[in-house]
């Protein structure tokens, strides 16, 4: 990738960091500038990078430390010089700015009656990069699209398996249609409580989710389905991360009303899903058509990705890079 094209990716990125983090971004070999994952700004450490799943260094220089300073500056420039107007982001512990990148906060919290009411002293920082992979779903569409429609699947998978990337593909594709093997375009309903899969910024998404796609940003899921059924009409409903019981609930509803779900849980495998109360009665009832287990390898070669029809038996099986 041309330099001026990473540096213009990473503008939105670059315009919150402080010197000399800023320039230690500019500074790094374009190999790993491509495959940076995430900044992690801790107060008083050194910065630290991820590049491909592993801390990256320059090469005989000692990295910047973070300080105090620099913290207060970061949370300036994200507020753009108005704290008050992030009380909602300060008490997800989280922003998402242009391009889809999203800013992990933690620092000292405020509660009430065991509440979190926001973060008051930020003072860690983790931006992790948005980076989308258009394509690494067509391999599923075999398994996926059944009898002229999408079938209802659980995408199982370990933190940095690649689940949310693979979500937000098969959105794409579901929302765009493939005319190419007659198959229409539908309407396409995505329930993005932590803003990762649209990557919306002010309600737009940042990422590309498909032409007829609708989005709920930063609403809860349980309650965010239900909305989205009553109001949009999705023929299919895009969901990250279930695991409680009132996302259960929820879904039980969306799949009896005839909605195709797709959506993800964390797990190692349907077995260990399965001994989970909140989700295993979904399980038992066999209400997903379809599962995919993603289980890491390296970081060169990205995720190992297993289909499974509704009984729990394999039906294919693929190496491929979709963290």
């Amino acid at each position: 990738m041309h330099f001026k094209k990473q540096v213009d990716e990473l503008e939105p990125i670059l315009s919150l960091l402080p010197e000399p983090f800023r320039s230690v971004i500019l500074r790094m070999p374009d190999d790993a500038r491509i495959s940076l994952e995430e900044i992690r700004l801790r107060t008083n450490c050194p910065l630290e990078l991820v590049v491909a799943d592993r801390r990256w260094y320059l090469p005989g220089e000692a990295m910047p430390v973070f300080k105090r300073e620099h913290a207060a500056e970061m949370l300036q420039k994200m507020s753009r010089y108005s704290l008050y107007t992030m009380e909602e982001e300060l008490k997800r512990g989280y922003i998402t700015i242009r391009g889809g990148h999203r800013i992990g906060l933690a620092g000292r919290v405020i509660t009430e009656k065991g509440h979190v009411l926001r973060i008051r002293d930020v003072t860690f920082f983790n931006i992790r990069l948005a980076k989308q992979k258009i394509g690494t779903a067509l391999p599923l569409i075999p398994f996926l699209y059944k009898k002229r429609r999408w079938v209802s699947t659980l995408i199982i998978g370990a933190p940095q398996t690649g689940k949310t990337t693979l979500l937000r593909d098969l959105a794409r594709l579901i929302s765009s249609g493939l005319p190419d093997r007659f198959i229409e375009a539908e309407k396409t309903g995505i329930v993005d409580e932590r803003s990762e899969i649209a990557g919306c910024v002010d309600g737009i998404p940042q990422n590309d989710v498909g032409k007829r796609t609708d989005v709920l940003d930063a609403c809860p899921k349980a309650e965010g389905m239900m909305m989205m059924i009553r109001s949009m009409s999705p023929e299919v409903l895009i969901v990250d991360e279930i695991g409680r019981k009132e996302d259960m609930e929820a879904l039980f509803e969306a799949l009896n009303a005839g909605v195709s779900v797709i959506a993800t849980a964390h797990g190692f495998s349907l077995t260990q899903l399965r001994s989970r109360p909140s989700l295993a009665p979904l399980l038992e009832a066999h209400m997903f058509d379809r599962y995919i287990i993603l289980s890491r390898t390296d970081f060169i070669k990205g995720s190992r990705m297993s289909v499974l029809d509704s009984l729990g038996q394999s039906i294919a099986t693929e190496e491929g890079i979709w963290q």
